[in-house]
């Protein structure tokens, strides 16, 4: 057998052994990236009925301009995006217990709040769509209307960041 069949066999067994590495190295990254993205997925709080998401939650989701929604000490907090009336995914299921108190007796108690930039009247306006738009999505569950109560906050421009400004609240009060 010459020397040159040697070097032959070793670049094979070599190449080979680097492909096999390679195989090996690129399943490990991608079964821990595909844990790490359901495990991403799975951390994200869901909203079920009569369970809070984390509060933690709302200022990563405030900081990027983007609805949301938060349950916090009973109040259903909704929060728009900039110039938007638009509710964010789980409204549903944020709004379960607000159901379930109207239908034991109890009144919804909607109040719009907004920042203070830009220009008045256009905000109050959007306040109150904001307000509307989580009226209509009780009504969608089936709360009557004469259950929801539309009240005005002595305050409406909310203090804090513009995008914790920017919401609608909703609390159950007597009937």
């Amino acid at each position: 057998m010459s020397s040159s069949d040697d070097d032959s066999q070793q670049r094979f067994a070599l190449g080979f052994l680097f492909a096999l590495i390679a195989l090996v190295i690129s399943v490990v990254v991608g079964t821990v990236v595909v844990k790490r993205v359901g495990a991403s997925a799975a951390a994200k709080p869901a909203v079920t009925a009569g369970a809070a998401p984390a509060a933690a939650a709302a200022p990563a989701t405030l900081a990027d301009d983007a609805a949301s929604v938060l349950v916090e000490n009973g109040v259903v907090k909704f929060y728009f995006a900039t110039a938007k009336a638009e509710l964010a995914a789980g409204a549903n299921e944020a709004l379960a217990d607000v159901v379930k108190g109207v239908a034991e007796g109890k009144k919804a108690i909607v109040s719009g709040f907004h920042d203070a930039t830009g220009d008045a009247a256009l905000n109050a306006e959007l306040a109150k769509q904001r307000a509307f738009a989580v009226r209509d999505a009780l009504k969608a569950l089936g709360v009557a209307e004469d259950k929801i109560e539309l009240k005005k906050p002595e305050e409406t421009t909310a203090s804090g960041s513009n995008a914790e400004a920017r919401r609608v609240e909703v609390v159950l009060g007597a009937q």
